[in-house]
């Protein structure tokens, strides 16, 4: 078992990366909703970078320690931030926008992170393994935070960017789904994997959804940094 100072420098390299990912994800939704017409997010404190105000105490915090702890696979969630999509300027389109705006954060932030990677070695020696490891995780968690979030599967927001580009007779199954969503995903991240394995079948769904696009825009977001070549 790792020693305390162990177990909190690995903890820094994954909860700093990971906080701050989660944290502009959900301000970029709030952010977006505002400049579409609805302050809904604004008025009730969630354009922040204030990961606190995004923390759901179950889904931010105690299922994903229990997960860590038990499985070595973590999950979770932060509080969904809240739009009146009735307010957005047009409903339909601007929803996609908003949805959108987390997944391109964490994008973004992805990319910042890998451009960072080249001042490492400015950086004193003692300093910049922490430094580079935080810098690779980050890029690791907002590709899986983005790529996971693109799951057309409504509360996610691939599913509301799917309500709001499929035709009337397709959208509208698709979003009554919603109130059934985590469900979905919990059984399909959890519920089938465990059953198979009771049965002697190795079933990983959500690896081999995420796996493969997570591992090509890495590549890609590290190509376009220079630090791999094309």
């Amino acid at each position: 078992m790792p020693d305390l100072g162990q177990f909190l420098y690995i903890l820094s390299i994954v909860a700093i990366p990971a906080i701050v990912a989660i944290t502009f994800h959900e301000a970029a939704h709030g952010y977006a909703a505002l400049k579409l017409g609805d302050d809904t997010a604004l008025r009730l404190g969630r354009v922040s970078f204030n990961p606190i105000r995004h923390v759901d105490p179950f889904g931010t915090v105690l299922l994903p320690l229990i997960l860590a702890l038990t499985t070595g696979f973590v999950f979770g969630w932060a509080k969904p931030v809240p739009v009146n999509f009735n307010r957005l300027n047009n409903p339909r389109r601007d929803m996609v926008w908003v949805a959108l705006a987390g997944p391109g954060v964490n994008i973004a932030l992805a990319l910042a992170s890998a451009l960072l990677l080249h001042v490492a070695g400015l950086m004193p020696d003692y300093f910049a393994e922490w430094f580079v490891a935080n810098l690779q995780f980050s890029v690791l968690i907002n590709v899986i935070l983005a790529v996971f979030n693109m799951i057309p599967l409504p509360p996610l927001d691939g599913g509301r960017v799917a309500v709001g580009i499929l035709p009337y007779p397709l959208a509208r199954p698709l979003a009554q789904l919603e109130r059934y969503g985590m469900l979905i995903l919990i059984g399909v991240i959890f519920l089938l994997p465990f059953v198979a394995g009771q049965l002697g079948y190795p079933f990983s769904p959500i690896s081999w959804l995420l796996g493969p696009p997570v591992e090509y825009i890495q590549t890609l977001i590290f190509q376009v940094t220079g630090l791999l070549p094309w």
